[in-house]
């Protein structure tokens, strides 16, 4: 008998463990399938932009992890079918949040996505059709997908700031791309800057 009551109590905590893991890492075992290119009408690519946009900002508020993996996977497809079979968007050919979601659908896709397509984002920082300050999140972001330090400071990893090169210089390349200092910003996230 108690054996059992041994055995019984290892069981529950078992359970009770690998629910908490399961729930503390859920968004990691969402999968929603492959990222495909899939059919676009290229003239109707303002408003598959707007409505990228409007979803992306909308399940970011929302607490609900499958529904966010599945409309983000849609978004990513959209965005990068629009990217392939229409060629990247510019401010001529549609608004700035159009060209915001495609910067939204490639930040928050894979790191294999995002690293394919960053030359393009380039260009886009290049031409001014996408902020320097969407250049340096998405090249921090896929700093800290490569494991190297961060450049600008942007990235968070388990509530701490993400390793950052050269910190005693960060607010110097901040600024050069139109970003307010890193105190400033690190305070959203309650953490203390401290450079050492």
């Amino acid at each position: 008998m108690k054996i059992k009551k041994i055995l019984f109590s290892i069981l529950t905590a078992l359970v009770l463990i690998i629910s908490i893991f399961l729930y503390m890492n859920r968004d990691k075992f969402v999968y929603v399938g492959s990222v495909d290119i899939i059919e676009v009408d290229c003239s109707k690519k303002v408003q598959i932009l707007s409505e990228v946009l409007e979803s992306d900002q909308r399940i970011r508020r929302s607490n609900d992890f499958i529904k966010f993996a599945k409309e983000d996977h849609r978004n990513q497809e959209l965005v990068i079918s629009i990217v392939e079979k229409c060629g990247m968007p510019t401010l001529k050919e549609v608004g700035q949040k159009q060209m915001d979601a495609i910067w939204l659908g490639l930040q928050h896709s894979t790191k294999e996505i995002r690293k394919k397509y960053f030359p393009q984002i380039e260009k886009a920082v290049e031409s001014g059709d996408l902020s320097k300050q969407q250049y340096a999140l998405m090249k921090d972001r896929i700093l800290m997908d490569e494991g190297k330090p961060q450049t600008y400071g942007s990235q968070i990893e388990k509530g701490k700031l993400y390793k950052l090169d050269n910190p005693e210089t960060v607010n110097e390349r901040r600024k050069e791309m139109g970003m307010g200092p890193i105190e400033d910003y690190l305070k959203n996230f309650n953490i203390q800057f401290n450079p050492n």
